[in-house]
């Protein structure tokens, strides 16, 4: 089977519209989360979310696909187009802000017809869909002819597809909070057993909506901590109370090391081993047999032992039952190598994502890797005995050979990547 690697990477998150700008916000322990300001949320348990900050889709898309189109297709897009220019598949100057026109991959060195797009999303159109059935039923506005197609969620790859003209498989998948670690997955086994050569794939969240928060509010999976949003995220910590819900994207440009060899492409870091699982266990609740099982299939698909795990960037939520249930699942696979392996949660900054988590959360373990250090968790001031692991706290350098990163999602769907530092 061939070897897949990771060349390119775009990401548009609360902090930051880019990768590098996400990075650096990681690395100073910065937070992206604040009060609600896209929608008035009076009345919800839940008023804190981690925004996006002056992004502007103009940059990437028509105003009338803007209008057209639902905001986690913009974000898709942006993405997409940034890890095309990160990989060297697009000059920056191809991509003409304000226009229909975002830029065609380049032909040369390599006609890229044998490539495919994989992007994953847990809520879709949610906010269009939201917004135009109390549109609707307010002011009888009429629905939009435009509102079923914008708001399905294999639009997203569709797009980008139309964006840069590429005719392979282009799908979308919803596995709930694993999507976006799912379609990096599948993507790379297409791309193993030679179905194509190159790919996109990641995922896009735009949930930022009363429908969504009043929905996640009401099951008590969202954190009450208005007072202090930058403090709501608390992976690991004994006080944490819920996830605090974001909204962005990431994705990330996948080659078959052969292609990727031919065209000189950078790399950041070998996408080695992949598995996905079912807990068959329960609607919300985590079950750590399930998730320790997904792992360990992970670590055998990458060839690689305990041993060799250097890093883990946990799903790691910030609720009771999950961190809970991952800290379990990582005793069971690691026992007492656990204690030697660093792990932290981008979430702790971030917020969660939903079905974009997993995709962005891969891209700043593959940066890990190539740049040698890891990100911290923040907001562990009380540390759970439950919880009980090697957690990062502070930005530190570290040169890493293996990494896994988790995603754990409603139905109990399972999704666990293993990245490499690339040795050729």
């Amino acid at each position: 089977m061939r070897r897949v690697v990771i060349t390119g990477i775009g990401a548009i998150t609360p902090l930051g519209n880019d990768i590098e700008t996400t990075w650096k916000g990681l690395t100073q322990k910065r937070s992206g989360i604040a009060l609600i300001t896209k929608f008035d949320p009076s009345g919800l348990a839940s008023r804190i979310a981690g925004e996006l900050k002056y992004f502007s889709s103009e940059n990437y898309i028509s105003k009338k696909e803007i209008q057209r189109l639902d905001p986690f297709i913009h974000y898709a897009i942006a993405a997409a187009t940034m890890a095309a220019e990160d990989a060297g598949l697009i000059s920056v100057e191809a991509r003409k802000c304000g226009s229909a026109e975002v830029g065609a991959i380049r032909e040369s060195p390599l006609r890229l017809t044998n490539a495919g797009i994989v992007i994953g999303s847990s809520r879709g159109g949610i906010t269009s869909m939201g917004n135009a059935l109390q549109k609707h039923l307010l002011t009888g506005k009429p629905f939009s002819a435009y509102l079923m197609s914008s708001s399905t969620i294999n639009m997203a790859s569709s797009q980008i597809s139309m964006k840069f003209g590429i005719k392979g498989p282009a799908l979308g998948l919803s596995t709930a909070c694993a999507s976006g670690t799912n379609a990096i997955g599948e993507a790379a086994r297409m791309i193993r057993y030679g179905e194509i050569d190159l790919a996109f794939a990641g995922g896009s969240e735009a949930p930022i909506c009363r429908l969504a928060v009043g929905g996640y509010a009401a099951s008590g999976a969202l954190s009450g901590r208005n007072h202090a949003p930058q403090e709501a995220s608390r992976p690991f910590d004994k006080d944490r109370d819920g996830f605090v819900i974001s909204e962005g994207a990431g994705i990330v440009v996948l080659e078959g090391l052969d292609h990727a060899i031919r065209r000189r492409a950078g790399i950041y870091a070998e996408l080695a081993g992949y598995s996905t699982s079912s807990d068959a266990f329960h609607q919300t609740k985590p079950d750590s047999q399930g998730e320790a099982f997904a792992i360990k299939k992970a670590l055998k698909d990458a060839g690689i032992s305990v041993d060799e795990v250097d890093y883990i960037n946990a799903h790691a939520t910030s609720t009771l039952l999950g961190d809970h249930a991952e800290s379990d699942a990582i005793r069971k696979v690691f026992g007492k190598k656990a204690d030697d392996i660093y792990i932290s949660s981008s979430k702790s900054m971030l917020g969660h994502m939903l079905g974009a988590a997993g995709a962005v959360e891969a891209a700043i373990t593959a940066m890990s890797i190539d740049r040698g250090m890891i990100t911290p968790t923040t907001n562990i001031e009380n540390p759970d005995p439950a919880c009980e692991l090697n957690h990062v706290t502070a930005t530190m350098k570290k040169e890493i050979n293996a990494a896994i990163t988790n995603s754990f999602g409603f139905g109990g769907v399972n999704a666990v990547l293993v990245l490499k530092k690339f040795r050729g």
